[in-house]
């Protein structure tokens, strides 16, 4: 049996008559990339919201490792495993890659008694910000200045940040968006690593990576799914090339 980590329900999201995600069902799998694609104004990045915690659904409903975590909002789910990036960078450019990735560790594993102590001092966020730089492929600039980072890495560096907070599902809002050839691959290369012990659901527009490392695809339409399946089944599906991938 699949290991389902997140699953959505009928999750819908209105704004007043405009229906940005309508009945929207699927289900993140341990081990396996989960891609949404779409046009823009599909709802995609509506959806990772939602699955998020930032903006509560106006219907259905969201598990996330077997829990109802619909009301939740997104501090909490993320404290219970739930680490995102967003479309644009969201590090701290003036600290370094290590302090970067040390304050996400520290978000997840706060020590309010222990007032007194640096934050520096903590061996447990410590080590998880060791560990989420060398696994994002970052540790040969641990003391660089976030901001100094090429586009690539500080791509790569969002990564380390959500790694650093413990995560079981990843949820990546376009991490190759404005990468040339080369950053494309070490993304893709990091993808694939991570696979193995998350749940990702990623939304991208570069459509040769998509079919290159997804195991499934959703494909949205004006908030709606048209198609979901494997690459080669959403590939082959006559709604699809007609709405997006511009077939006959």
């Amino acid at each position: 049996m699949p290991d389902i980590l997140m699953r959505a329900d009928a999750l819908t999201r209105r704004w007043g008559g405009l229906v940005a995600v309508d009945q929207v069902s699927l289900a993140l799998e341990r081990g396996a990339v989960h891609a949404v694609i779409g046009t823009n104004g599909a709802g995609k990045s509506t959806l990772i919201n939602l699955l998020s915690g930032e903006i509560p659904p106006s219907g259905g409903r969201v598990e996330l490792l077997g829990r109802d975590v619909t009301a939740w909002p997104q501090p909490k789910r993320a404290r219970a495993g739930l680490g995102r990036s967003y479309q644009r960078n969201t590090i701290y450019p003036q600290f370094s890659v290590f302090e970067n990735c040390r304050l996400a560790a520290q978000a997840r594993h706060q020590k309010p008694w222990a007032w007194w102590q640096p934050a520096t001092r903590c061996e447990q966020t410590q080590a998880a910000a060791d560990a989420s730089a060398r696994r994002a492929g970052l540790h040969g600039f641990f003391d660089r200045t976030a901001g100094s980072l090429s586009h690539g890495q500080k791509r790569q560096l969002e990564i380390a940040m959500c790694l650093a907070t413990g995560p079981e599902v990843l949820l990546l809002d376009e991490p190759l968006a404005g990468m040339g050839a080369e950053e494309t691959e070490r993304m893709l290369a990091l993808l694939d690593e991570l696979r193995a012990g998350h749940a990702i659901l990623l939304v991208e527009h570069d459509m040769d990576a998509v079919f290159r490392i997804a195991d499934r695809i959703t494909v949205m339409v004006n908030g709606a799914v048209i198609a979901s399946g494997t690459p080669d089944e959403v590939r082959a599906d006559a709604q699809v090339q007609s709405a997006y991938l511009g077939g006959h």
